[in-house]
């Protein structure tokens, strides 16, 4: 492997693991980032933890200021209630494009990303209020499946952005509540019916209310945990700025 090739591929493993440091909450919402500590902790070098920064700015999970250097986005409440609104209007332009446009390859890849979900086991072992490392990825596979008939790139990368900004609030509120009853299978399996049926009132519909469920799971949670006093958690801002 040239030097050029294995520079970028450390890049690479930098980015994705603080990415997924920064999606689950192990770098906290808010969190100031000392680049020399991180190299140390993570065992990067220089080069591989900056690019990957770099590229986690840009994607809005890491915020860059010249004075203060890098910190993890910080999370509000207002910005989860835009972030599902907009999310929703995105989300369901890419499927309905997906669904007037995708062929009989696309319908299986649907059935087979749904089915691949379905028998991923989705409770950790190891702390029952959160979802497999696993399911999480098939579950986010599935989502983009649904949608990746959609011919339009621009759309595609918002898309996926707005995807991994919520995924950050989803975690989190599965590490601030308590497992509840929601029937995430079912949502799944009506949305897929829809979907294959190219049913796109519906399919968008369900898609929507899958959203505002989530959305408001996580904002029920918080205020449970608020309740509770539950200082270790990750703080939100409120919608004036201030830690609540």
């Amino acid at each position: 492997m040239s030097k050029d090739q294995t520079r970028k591929s450390l890049g690479l493993r930098a980015y994705e693991t603080l990415r997924d440091d920064v999606l689950t909450s192990k770098l906290a919402p808010g969190e100031r980032l000392n680049i020399n500590e991180l190299c140390q902790k993570l065992g990067f070098n220089l080069s591989a933890v900056r690019e990957a920064l770099s590229k986690l700015t840009s994607e809005g999970l890491i915020q860059a200021d010249p004075k203060r250097g890098f910190n993890v986005a910080p999370i509000s409440l207002a910005e989860l209630r835009d972030l599902t609104n907009v999310r929703i209007e995105i989300e369901n332009l890419c499927l309905r494009r997906s669904m007037a446009l995708g062929g009989v390859a696309w319908e299986a890849s649907v059935m087979a990303a749904f089915h691949i979900m379905s028998n991923t086991p989705q409770i950790d072992p190891a702390d029952a209020l959160l979802a497999t490392g696993d399911w999480w990825s098939v579950h986010a596979a599935y989502h983009r499946t649904l949608c990746s008939a959609c011919d339009s790139p621009w759309l595609m990368r918002l898309r996926d952005q707005l995807f991994a900004q919520s995924e950050r609030y989803r975690i989190l509120g599965a590490r601030l509540g308590r497992r509840d009853r929601r029937d995430v299978n079912r949502e799944h399996q009506d949305i897929t019916d829809a979907v294959l049926a190219r049913d796109v009132d519906r399919a968008t519909g369900l898609m929507a209310s899958h959203f505002e469920l989530t959305s408001k799971m996580l904002l029920d949670a918080r205020e449970s945990a608020a309740r509770e006093s539950n200082l270790d958690q990750p703080t939100f801002a409120n919608d004036t700025g201030n830690a609540t």
